[in-house]
C-alpha cells in the first residue's frame, strides 16, 4: 500500500547507521528561514534587531548532510579541505540537532560556490559540540577573488518555535588559508555576509576549531 511504502522510506531517512566514520546523523527536513526572516520571528531576542546585514537570497530545502566531493585537481592550482572539528558554546548541551552551514561569499556576500550543510553533529562534552567533518571547498583557492571570505553558521533546531535557527557565525579570509589547525571567534546573528557589523558571540574563551588541508598537483 502506498502508506506503507512512505512510512518506510521516513524510516529509513531517520535511521542512524552507527557504523559510519563521523559521530553524526541525517535529520529530516525542517523549516530553514531566509537570512532575515528569523529576525521578524524571535523580535524578543536583542541580537536580531539589527538590520541591513545578511544575504539577500533564500536557503534552499537541504537536508544537512549534503556535502559536496572534491573538485578534480588541475596543474599547479590548490584545493582546500577544511575538516569543521568542534565548536565551543556555553549552552553547548541544549543545542538540538546542531549543524553548519558553510558558504564562501565575496566582499558583497553573494555566493562564490555551493552552499553545503553538515550532517548533524550528536557528539557534546561540556562546552563544546564535535563535528569531525571535513569540507571540499568547491573552487580552485587561486581563482577566489580578492575579499573573498569563507563562513560557517551554526544552526539549530528549537521545537517550540518550530524551524531551525542561526545562532552564532564565524568566518576565515583568504590570508588565513594555511595548512594546519586554526581557531576563529564566534560572531552574533544575523549572519553579516559583508562583515561590515560584527558583534563578538562571548567574551569567554570559545572558539570554533578547524583544521587546514592544502592539496596541490
Amino acid at each position: 500500500m502506498p502508506f506503507c511504502t512512505s512510512h518506510s522510506v521516513i524510516n529509513s531517512i531517520l535511521t542512524y547507521n552507527r557504523d559510519f566514520a563521523f559521530d553524526v546523523q541525517p535529520v529530516p527536513l525542517r523549516r530553514i528561514l531566509a537570512p532575515g526572516e528569523e529576525e521578524n520571528l524571535e523580535v524578543e531576542e536583542e541580537e536580531d534587531a539589527a538590520t541591513g546585514a545578511g544575504s539577500p537570497e533564500s536557503f534552499p530545502n537541504r537536508v544537512p548532510g549534503t556535502l559536496l566531493p572534491r573538485l578534480p585537481s588541475e596543474p599547479r592550482m590548490s584545493l582546500l579541505t577544511i575538516k569543521i572539528d568542534k565548536i565551543g558554546l556555553k549552552d553547548a548541551g541544549q543545542c538540538i540537532d546542531p549543524y553548519m552551514t558553510v558558504s564562501v561569499k565575496d566582499l558583497s556576500g553573494i555566493d562564490l560556490n555551493p552552499v553545503q550543510d553538515t550532517p548533524v553533529a550528536t557528539r557534546k562534552e561540556d562546552t563544546y559540540i564535535h563535528f569531525s567533518v571535513d569540507i571540499e571547498i568547491q573552487r580552485h583557492i587561486e581563482r577566489l577573488p580578492k575579499g573573498a571570505a569563507i563562513f560557517f553558521e551554526f544552526k539549530h533546531y528549537k521545537p517550540k518555535k518550530g524551524f531551525t535557527s542561526t545562532k552564532c557565525f564565524a568566518f576565515m579570509e583568504m590570508d588565513e588559508i594555511k595548512p594546519g589547525p586554526i581557531v576563529i571567534e564566534l560572531y552574533k546573528k544575523p549572519t553579516d555576509f559583508k562583515r561590515k557589523t560584527l558583534q563578538l558571540l562571548t567574551k569567554k574563551p570559545l572558539y570554533l576549531h578547524l583544521h587546514q588541508t592544502l592539496h596541490k598537483d
